[in-house]
């Protein structure tokens, strides 16, 4: 510090003490300096050099409160300590914009719950592999609750008529719940599963896939009454044009006509059942 605490308790709100690393600022010192910042901030108008300096301060001094806050969470996921840091530091900037001194207030008991209430915020949007409803967020925990609470009463998986008398819902919410509770964690594709004959099988394996053929069921419903307006000889060609899937010639040698007169016959067809098919569009 440029300047020790004791030196600035007496000096007037017409000018701050310039402090050289505010990070540093032992805790105590700093509880006192945030009182004469504050003041002095009540006074200054927004967006001047003065009060970009005190805000700036203030910010860097309590940082302690921060590193206090984020430490809680410290055995959740290493990995995302510097994330909850820097979340953490929006809550307290927060605090900070909207703490007032005249509330007589200690500046720590009101920035603490900005900032972990901005930690919990992340792990809340964070956590999810799917992203959910805030209630439906909530009702998970609540209903995690409830289901340990009942087992522990009565030595048995509650039902859902039950769980949803204990928690003063539905029973469509409370099943609602449990399939929201899915999407908190993501199982990999690549998971081994084991099977009837003790072997594993990749998660993947058992996951159903889309039949493109499906998507033609429609269409086929809708042609099925346009062939049966056609007259048997054009519905014996459009079956072994594209049921048997014989060529021009073939259907020709069949019907003992020309390939070319084949070809005509089949122009033909199409065209009345794309005319059947857009009438009924």
């Amino acid at each position: 510090m440029a300047i020790a605490v004791e030196e600035v308790r007496g000096r007037t709100q017409e000018m701050l003490p310039e402090i050289g690393d505010a990070t540093k600022v032992a805790p105590k010192d700093a509880r006192e300096l945030s009182r004469l910042f504050f003041s002095r901030l009540a006074t200054l108008e927004e967006g001047t050099p003065e009060y970009s300096y005190a805000r700036n301060t203030l910010i860097e001094m309590n940082m302690s409160l921060v590193r206090f806050a984020a430490g809680r969470y410290r055995s959740r996921n290493p990995e995302e300590m510097e994330d909850i840091v820097q979340v953490g530091m929006i809550g307290l900037i927060k605090a900070i914009d909207r703490f007032e001194i005249s509330r007589e207030v200690e500046f720590t008991s009101f920035a603490v719950p900005y900032i972990v209430g901005e930690i919990k915020r992340f792990f809340r949007d964070t956590s999810w592999a799917v992203h959910v409803p805030r209630r439906l967020q909530e009702a998970r925990v609540h209903l995690a609750q409830a289901t340990e609470e009942l087992r522990s009463r009565m030595g048995r998986t509650p039902s859902t008529r039950e769980l949803a008398e204990l928690m003063s819902l539905s029973e469509a919410e409370v099943v609602e719940a449990r399939v929201a509770s899915n999407g908190y964690r993501a199982a990999s594709l690549d998971a081994a599963l084991s099977t009837s004959d003790d072997s594993e099988t990749p998660l993947a394996d058992f996951i159903g896939f889309d039949d493109a053929a499906l998507a033609l069921v429609e269409d086929f419903h809708a042609l099925a009454p346009v062939i049966a307006a056609l007259d048997e000889r054009d519905r014996r060609i459009i079956h072994m044009r594209f049921v048997e899937e014989l060529t021009q010639a073939q259907i020709g040698e069949r019907l003992g006509v020309s390939q070319m007169h084949v070809s005509r016959l089949l122009s033909r067809c199409l065209s009345r059942l794309r005319e059947g098919m857009l009438a009924e569009s």
